[in-house]
């Protein structure tokens, strides 16, 4: 969640206790809630507006599917996963064993 460990968590509790003191930190608490709850509730009714306007195509689809790291990884996967060997290119050959590649001087 965030990053926080228990640590980091146990600190923000102690910090908030005093400086909210224990008679108001109930209340602080309970509206954390709430505005997490309203924000769940935000970002539900965001993916069913994205998938409703998309089609029945992306039925599936999650908002995390939408960050840029997972899509990049999502097709450096699928790529990985296709078959390893490169089509060769017309009118190109394999090398034989002991065979000298094609030498440009222009190209040098």
């Amino acid at each position: 969640m965030f990053g926080i460990g228990l640590p980091e968590l146990t600190v923000i509790l102690v910090v908030a206790v005093f400086v909210f003191g224990p008679e108001r930190l109930p209340e602080f608490a309970r509206q954390a809630g709430r505005f997490l709850r309203q924000m769940r509730t935000y970002a539900d009714a965001a993916r069913d507006d994205i998938r409703r306007e998309l089609g029945p195509d992306f039925a599936d689809l999650e908002l995390r599917d939408l960050d840029p790291r997972t899509i990049v990884r999502k097709h450096i996967l699928e790529a990985m996963d296709e078959d390893d060997e490169p089509p060769l290119r017309a009118g190109l050959r394999p090398l034989a064993d002991g065979e000298l590649p094609p030498y440009d001087i222009d190209a040098t």
